[in-house]
């Protein structure tokens, strides 16, 4: 096994001999490019024998050209095994099988002059639904109700529409005319300063928040007021 100054004395190999190898290294001078663009492969002959399309079998090229083939003489001679024999035969039908009806089947006397019973053709009669306007079918008279029904008063009084309000007034039209005392009327000082927006100063000109107003002190509340502050009954615990 060679040292390590031994293995360090060897020249490099020159990468130059590779000109389409990349390689990370910095080189004094640009491989020269081959002429050809891409690299060329070359073929195994196993590659080559995999490239080439298969070929149709001469069984199939003879079927083509004719619908009649010539028979070999082993085929001729062949006898079937027993096997070959029971698969060759048809499948049974199961037991209890019958063949379907043909569509003209002949009747019988009988049922030509069968004549069907009340109960039968009141079966065969099609489902009529019900209906919520009338207590029976029109169809159905022999079953219908004699004894006419007679709402009761809560009925009667809650099939009555719901009456409008005394103190209810109808929806104000989009144009009206206005009063000429409205139209004249001046409003006073107070409400002219009612109806000003409140000034307030900005937090950057010294405006506090939560400075409270002389006249929130000296505010009493009223027995209203405390009833509602005070929390809920069920909400307190027993002291």
């Amino acid at each position: 096994m060679p040292t390590r100054i031994e293995q360090l004395s060897r020249a490099k190999p020159n990468l130059l001999k590779f000109p389409d190898r990349r390689s990370v290294y910095w080189l004094d001078e640009l491989p020269t490019r081959s002429k050809n663009t891409t690299t060329a492969f070359e073929l195994t002959p196993r590659l080559e024998q995999l490239a080439q399309s298969k070929e149709s079998s001469h069984f199939i090229e003879e079927s083509r050209r004719s619908p009649e083939w010539m028979v070999s003489a082993a085929a001729l001679k062949a006898c079937p095994s027993e096997r070959v024999c029971s698969l060759a035969l048809p499948r049974m039908p199961a037991d209890g099988w019958q063949p379907e009806r043909p569509l003209l089947a002949t009747l019988s006397v009988a049922v030509k002059n069968a004549k069907p019973s009340s109960r039968i053709c009141q079966l065969a009669q099609p489902k009529r639904a019900k209906t919520l306007l009338t207590y029976c079918s029109v169809d159905s008279s022999a079953h219908a109700i004699s004894v006419p029904i007679t709402p009761s008063s809560r009925i009667r009084q809650l099939a009555s529409p719901k009456q409008v309000h005394a103190q209810h007034s109808l929806a104000r039209p989009v144009s009206w005319p206005v009063p000429d005392h409205v139209l004249k009327a001046v409003a006073s000082e107070r409400l002219q300063k009612m109806a000003r927006p409140k000034t307030r100063q900005a937090l950057f000109e010294g405006y506090d928040p939560y400075q409270v107003t002389h006249a929130a002190r000296a505010a009493t509340a009223s027995p209203r007021l405390l009833e509602l502050s005070l929390p809920l009954p069920r909400k307190c615990k027993g002291q």
